[in-house]
Parts: C-alpha cells; structure tokens; sequence
C-alpha cells in the first residue's frame, strides 16, 4: 500500500471526499452503538489539521436507490459533531442536485457529510457516470471504510478510476491487522470459531487450516462437527447434507497438521428459557439443545490459548445472549484478553456476533484489534481480493 494517507500530502483548502461506514444501528433517531464511528475519528482529526475541506460519503441500510427519511445520515452528523466537539455542515440534497459553486465555498478545516450515498441508483449498480459525477466533487479521494471494500460500488471501487485516491488510516490499520494474523504469521496460531453453520465458514477454515496450528471449532458449527463424528446432540441446531464439508475439513487438518478441538463437554437444557445443565458427550438426551460449552472445554480452550502466540476469534461459543448460556463465549473473552493486555498475545477478532458479546462484556479495548466490516472481514479472510483495496492499490 504505497497511496496512505500521509504528512507529506498538501491538503490545505482540497476537497477530500472520505468514504466511512457509518451504517451503525438507529432506533427512532437514537444510535445505540458508536464503535465505527470512534474509529474513523483519528482520520478525520489529520485532514482537520491538515486544514482540508472534509466531504464525508457513507451509506446506513438498504434503500435501494430511493430516498427514505428513516435512513437518513442527519442523526449520525449530529452524533459526530458531538464526538469530535466540532459543527458538521449537513446537506440533505441528491448527488445531482449537489452544487459545485457552494461545495468549493466551504471553509478550510470544515466537515460536510452528503446524505446516505445509497439513495442514489448509481451507487450501487457501479454506475460510471454516477463514478465520475461523484469524483468531480472533491479533489481527492480517501477510503477508510474497510468495511464496504467487499462491494464494488460506485464510491468505494468506480470513484478511484478518476480521482487521485488514497487509503484512510482506519482501513490500514485492519489490513495490516488482518495481514498479520494471515501472512506475516506468528507461530503457534490459533482459530476459535463459531457461528450456526459451518458451510459458511468453510472457505475461511480451508484458508486458514494450510496456515494455522490450531482451530477450535464451538457454537453451533460444533454440532454439526459431532453430528458426523456419531455423538447424540438431540434437538440443537446443526446442518444437514454436513458430510462433505465436514469431511473436507478433517482431511485437511490431517494433510496440513492441524490440530481441530472440538467441545468434550456442553451446557444443554430443554428450551432456551430454561436454566442449563453441564453434560459429559455421552449424556446427551434426544430432548436436550447445546447452548454453551462446559468447563473441561473451557480449559482444554485455556491450555491451547496459553500456547499460542497469535488468537483469531470469530464466533460466540453457544447462546450467550442469555445469561444461562454466556460462560463458555465470556470466559474466551477474558483469557484472550487477559493474554493480549499482558503483552504475551497478538489477538484480533471480528464478526457481528463476536463483536456484540465483546461489547457486552466490555472488553473491546483488550484485543490487538477488533474488526467491525463484517461481510469484508469474513472475505479477506477467505483469501479473496476486495474491490475496494483492489481498485486502491490501482491508483498509485
């Protein structure tokens, strides 16, 4: 990456057009969870100080190419403002309606923010006159949305090819997080992954398997794991037609040496109301749903941890959500945390449901780094090339 956002740029009086991922959860105007809007905050400090003209480009939801007030950007300005301590100009208008004249009246040292970039039809149909319309509103481009890089969409892939285009610290900071624990590998490295279902992850596991030492593999991907190996998992969640992908990835741990854990002892109970109960495997009744890991998994977890020098987290160990049921997830959290914070651990984590229990558990300030992108995070990590760094590293 030799286009970052750097001290060397002469930015004083430019237009910069920032695209961020600012699609966090509203409820009736109030945000409720603020994380990726804190981490674009260092970025958008330097072009302050840099005294550019700030024009912020985001999306929140998926309107489809319509205008919808309930996913307007205004809340979010406003929710900005007040984190930065500074005014947010805020222009409600279409891109077509947007005029140059007073772009270019904006102050130095400024910050607009255009409303939701997805109310315009181009955008996510990669328009190239909807690319090039947008490229002419701002002098240069940065992206730090890492987030949305998994999309080739007008302001994230088709803006770059007209524009001098830059990546944001935010975005570098994940790559080089993420390249770390994937290529510039620090052995021995350790997989815990969770989630419902394995087919999903598949992709992530056969890239990660060649590379890491060891997966430990919870949740209700786990289930389906059991099911095949002949264990009893009564009524939990798992997957049909599991075979082959299971197969797939007990071959590949033997041909690559990699050690899979799977849980040796579970928390059942007979609804997800009810209180739990920790079982051995073979105590499993045709009634009862897994909904969390046991304590001799938990340490079997600990011990694996303790050995690794690098921890990738994606996916809650079971029903965490529930209190019954948030051991197994909240006592992960602590060990990796505990390890990072004592310097003897590079860890990263990521994912919708991994990062809620981290915030549920408050801990998201004891990991290396903590992914926010999602649908991007989970692709990278599958060792596909984004369209969004893709079309970055083009523009040098």
């Amino acid at each position: 990456m030799k286009n970052v956002l750097n001290d060397d740029l002469q930015l004083e009086g430019k237009k910069v057009l920032l695209r961020v991922d600012f699609n966090v959860p509203i409820n009736k105007g109030a945000i409720s969870e603020t994380s990726r809007i804190e981490k674009i905050i260092p970025t958008i400090n330097f072009l302050l100080k840099k005294k550019a003209k700030i024009i912020i480009l985001s999306h929140i939801g998926r309107p489809k190419g319509k205008l919808n007030k309930e996913l307007s950007l205004k809340p979010i300005s406003e929710k900005l403002g007040l984190l930065l301590n500074e005014k947010i100009l805020f222009n409600d208008q279409k891109l077509e309606e947007i005029s140059l004249s007073e772009l270019n009246k904006i102050n130095n040292g400024s910050i607009l923010m255009l409303e939701n970039i997805r109310f315009n039809k181009g955008e996510e149909n990669n328009d190239d006159n909807f690319s090039k319309k947008l490229s002419k509103l701002g002098d240069i481009y940065v992206n730090d949305a890492f987030s949305c890089c998994h999309r080739s969409h007008a302001s994230i892939e088709g803006i770059t090819k007209y524009i001098p285009s830059y990546f944001g610290f935010q975005i570098t900071e994940e790559i080089n997080a993420l390249k770390k624990i994937t290529s510039d590998i620090k052995n021995p490295v350790t997989l815990i992954i969770g989630g419902a279902k394995i087919s999903t992850k598949i992709k992530i596991i056969n890239n990660l398997i060649k590379k890491f030492d060891n997966i430990v593999v919870v949740g209700g991907m786990a289930n389906t794991v059991l099911k095949y190996k002949g264990i009893n998992i009564g009524k939990s969640i798992s997957e049909n037609d599991y075979e082959k992908v299971v197969k797939e990835i007990l071959d590949n741990s033997k041909k690559y040496n990699c050690k899979v854990l799977l849980p040796v002892d579970v928390i059942v109970a007979k609804d997800f109301e009810s209180k739990g109960k920790e079982k051995k495997l073979n105590e499993i009744d045709k009634e009862d749903l897994i909904l969390d890991i046991g304590t001799k998994t938990i340490y079997s977890i600990k011990e694996i941890i303790d050995k690794s020098n690098s921890i990738l987290w994606n996916g809650p160990a079971g029903y965490f959500e529930n209190e019954n049921f948030q051991n197994g997830t909240k006592k992960i959290l602590e060990i990796i945390s505990n390890k990072t914070l004592n310097d003897k651990i590079f860890s990263i984590a990521g994912g919708g449901e991994t990062v809620a229990a981290i915030n549920k558990f408050k801990k998201f300030n004891s990991f290396t780094f903590v992914s926010t992108a999602g649908g991007a995070f989970l692709e990278f990590l599958e060792g596909k090339d984004l369209p969004g760094i893709k079309a970055l590293n083009k523009n040098v």
